[in-house]
């Protein structure tokens, strides 16, 4: 039987105030229910968010140090049920069970690296122009925010959005994605078990059409922070700046690998296949682009089609299984239609291109690896993020070339590039035009203690992880004390 989960708001575990439900699937095998939960409606996130508000005032006045204090007792207990979290994040999202482990860890580190900074919320003193002034900057909390986060990383998004809030002394309303609200409930309990005063963070699931639109229009709600894609982001985006409160949106990526001439090849082909292929290309920092130059993109080429075919695709819990499923059927098609736009466009079709079935692979959501050649940058595979294991190679005469065309789209997330040439090394890192720049590694993967975010149509310009992070939740106070009484 599957386990029923309910609402977090106040302090107590609910159920939707109308009573309906939906389910969530395994994306693996398809007849497997892995969990059953509140379809809440406004009704509901309207009371989340009078429960944040009650809990505010206490809250922000609560010493910082303290906050954190409560983050490192939730790393320790998250750490300690790791294997249970991965092992659910794999069922209801698909991902290998490695790469879920390695997710829940990420978890910890940064609730590890938040609980720190809650020492470090500083503002600045600065020199006065008058006399007997003492001049300074005080950082406070904004008050009740809301997070909308994606199914792709279940845990760390959420983890990442939700742990500078909560030391700056905000409180919460969390709608997670609906395809994976399990990993979420898992964050939920291991902080209300740490300590987290009632109404300091609240959960509820639900469509966006009523729970987050709540949150987006709720004039309570002072910021919003949304991870998702960019046609959601976009009309979020507006929605939310209109009546002057605070909106963050990480949104889509259209990677650029750049191999070069003197590029180890064999490593490269590692490189673009781990950023293109694993969690099934589910990433907004998954390559999708790799951009080589001529007289080494046939060998090249090669390797990464033989590796592509070798990958083992399958139930994610499987040991030894490298690309898990896509996440439910809307994913399927959606990047089934890519493959048949690719091969429409004139694209050659290397490796893959299709559903996988027989066997266990008709329970479930699988796509086959999936290479194209002679991929044009003018094609809409080359512009349009597919979000799913597809990659498409394109051939270039230079690296003036190649960042022309990394640069030529609507995105700016990630990009990488393999060689040995310091020179053009830094000719890249100074002219892609992306946030996270990667030198002879994968495009895809982040560290917990720097900024994470893109450019143009990526993000909406603020900066997630890190010290930084702090800055979205916070709002400045700039003092001039005059102490010449």
């Amino acid at each position: 039987m599957p386990t029923t989960y309910q609402n977090f708001i106040g302090g107590k575990w609910v159920p939707a105030q109308s009573g309906e439900t939906f389910e969530n699937i395994n994306p693996a095998d398809t007849s497997e229910i892995v969990g059953i939960h509140p379809n809440s409606n406004r009704d509901d996130a309207r009371a989340a968010i009078q429960a944040a508000q009650d809990a505010y005032p206490a809250w922000r006045a609560l010493e910082a140090p303290k906050r954190g204090k409560i983050l490192f007792k939730a790393a320790q207990i998250l750490e300690a049920r790791a294997d249970e979290v991965a092992r659910d994040l794999t069922r209801e999202e698909g991902k290998t069970l490695p790469e879920a482990k390695g997710e829940t860890l990420r978890a910890v580190e940064l609730m590890e690296f938040f609980g720190g900074e809650a020492r470090r919320l500083c503002g600045e003193t600065f020199p006065s122009g008058q006399p007997d002034t003492f001049l300074y900057t005080l950082r406070e909390p904004l008050g009740v925010v809301g997070l909308i986060t994606p199914w792709n990383f279940p845990i760390a998004v959420p983890t990442w959005k939700l742990l500078p809030a909560l030391i700056s002394g905000n409180t919460v309303v969390l709608k997670p994605a609906s395809l994976a609200p399990i990993t979420s409930w898992h964050i939920v309990r291991v902080l209300e078990e740490a300590g987290l005063p009632p109404g300091v963070l609240n959960m509820v699931t639900g469509p966006g059409s009523a729970v987050g639109e709540e949150i987006a229009t709720n004039p309570a709600i002072k910021a919003v922070s949304f991870t998702g894609s960019n046609s959601v982001g976009t009309r979020l985006y507006d929605t939310v700046t209109r009546r002057a409160a605070k909106c963050q949106c990480e949104m889509g990526g259209k990677n650029p690998f750049i191999v070069l001439n003197d590029a180890d090849l064999d490593k490269a082909a590692d490189l673009a296949i781990a950023g293109a292929m694993f969690s099934a290309g589910q990433k907004c920092t998954a390559t999708s682009r790799v951009i080589a130059e001529r007289p080494i993109v046939e060998a090249l080429t090669e390797r990464i089609v033989a590796k592509a075919n070798a990958l083992r695709v399958g139930n994610g819990l499987r040991e030894g299984v490298q690309v898990c499923p896509v996440v439910d059927e809307n994913q399927l098609k959606s990047i089934l239609s890519y493959i048949e736009i690719g091969k429409a466009e004139g694209a050659k079709l290397l490796a893959g291109g299709r559903r996988l079935t027989g066997g266990g692979y008709d329970r479930g959501w699988y796509v086959a690896p999936t290479v194209f050649g002679d991929m044009k940058p003018s094609m809409r595979i080359a512009q349009e993020e597919i979000f799913g294991p597809v990659v498409g190679i394109i051939a270039v005469d230079s690296l003036s070339e190649a960042l022309e065309i990394a640069n030529d789209v609507a995105y700016g997330l990630s990009a990488g590039i393999c060689t040995r040439d310091l020179r053009r090394t830094f000719e890249f890192v100074h002219g892609i035009q992306a946030g996270l720049v990667h030198v002879n590694a994968q495009t895809a993967g982040a560290e917990v203690q720097v900024p994470f975010g893109g450019y143009k149509s990526s993000s909406t310009g603020t900066r997630e992880q890190g010290k930084v992070a702090v800055d979205f939740f916070t709002q400045i106070k700039t003092v001039y004390l005059h102490y010449d009484t």
